[in-house]
């Protein structure tokens, strides 16, 4: 199955200092209460927190620039309902980025938008605050060091790299360590976690390791995915805990329903090449052709399992022609989804409106 991770490195030393003069906003735009995930407002509630997932009708979904001032400002300007973005302090080098500030910002102008941080949970990246000078990336024949970082990115993402993700130390720094990735995301006061690499539970590397240890591939997933929702609700009791792809997961084990809110799917219809940049005619318009379970007619039908047990499903297709994208829209809609259309970088607002 296509992942998308970027590569997320920023070139900030003359960035981050013009940012965070320009985005400081009152701590009170930080304090908010929200509605239960799934419990849609009354239109005469007070916009005091979050809107409920279920009444999200667009989506930004942006991983780089996050850190211009420019950038940003057209982000926060913009109307969508929900962001998923880059949390920039979680890049070496980048410690001193104010995520606060950031989240204020982008809230300044729709307080009742849901803000979530992209994180890749089945993947450790070398860009990453945690990685360490002793480790060692691994390569196609020899696992890294540690040892529960397994083999490269399949789909040729430089820097990340395939972890053990039910090993208890790749766990502990990524979610239940006090200085977890997810605990310092929910912290800085996002609305929820949006996870990458879900699909390494059915990835041919990691269920081989997983059966050599004697691990059901499956319901390591799952349950790694309820500890991240204990571990991010134990910070905010309302965080939402969103899934990017593996829509085949609910069928291997129906756990997954308890242990996410909604799911993101990338490709349904058009995908772009993973070394396009925003004007390359590669960054979007490529075609779903594939047959069986990734095809678009059976993840529509898949799609339809995570709806009817109350679970938004996000789509995210990449599209330059403008007809492509009119037509994802108009069909995702149709199957009760909500759609994105942008380009494979994932670094500017879409140029393709709903």
């Amino acid at each position: 199955m296509t992942m998308h991770n970027r590569d997320r490195r920023f070139f900030t030393s003359l960035i981050l200092p013009a940012l965070a003069s320009a985005i400081l906003f009152p701590a009170a735009l930080l304090c908010r209460a929200g509605a239960p995930a799934g419990q849609p407002r009354a239109d005469s509630q007070p916009a005091t927190g979050p809107m409920a997932l279920g009444s999200v009708k667009t989506f930004m979904y942006q991983l780089q620039n996050i850190e211009d001032p420019a950038a940003l400002d057209a982000l926060a300007k913009s109307n969508y309902d929900l962001l998923v973005v880059e949390p920039t302090a979680l890049v070496t080098g980048n410690a001193g980025f104010d995520m606060k500030a950031m989240l204020a910002k982008l809230r300044a102008g729709k307080p009742d938008r849901i803000i979530l941080a992209y994180l890749d949970a089945c993947q450790a990246e070398s860009f990453r605050t945690y990685w360490q000078k002793s480790w060692k990336a691994p390569t196609k024949t020899a696992k890294g060091v540690p040892d529960f970082i397994l083999t490269p990115d399949p789909d040729g993402w430089s820097d990340d790299y395939t972890v053990a993700y039910w090993d208890p130390r790749w766990q502990a720094i990524f979610a239940t360590d006090k200085d977890a990735q997810v605990h310092q995301v929910m912290n800085a006061g996002f609305d929820g976690v949006y996870l990458d690499w879900i699909d390494a539970w059915d990835f041919d590397t990691a269920v081989a390791e997983a059966r050599r240890q004697k691990v059901d591939p499956a319901k390591a997933m799952v349950d790694f995915l309820l500890l991240i929702r204990k571990e991010a609700r134990a910070i905010n009791p309302r965080a939402l805990v969103i899934q990017q792809n593996a829509f085949t997961l609910i069928d291997a084990d129906p756990r997954l329903k308890d242990a996410i809110d909604g799911m993101g799917v990338e490709d349904t219809w058009y995908s772009g090449k993973s070394d396009a940049t925003w004007t390359s005619k590669t960054a979007g318009d490529v075609p779903n052709k594939d047959r069986g379970e990734s095809s678009t007619a059976a993840r529509l039908v898949q799609y339809q399992k995570f709806l009817a047990a109350g679970k938004p499903v996000f789509t995210i297709d990449y599209c330059l022609d403008t007809a492509h994208a009119a037509g994802v829209y108009a069909e995702a809609r149709k199957h009760g989804l909500v759609p994105l259309v942008t380009r494979v970088t994932l670094d500017h607002l879409t140029t393709t409106p709903p």
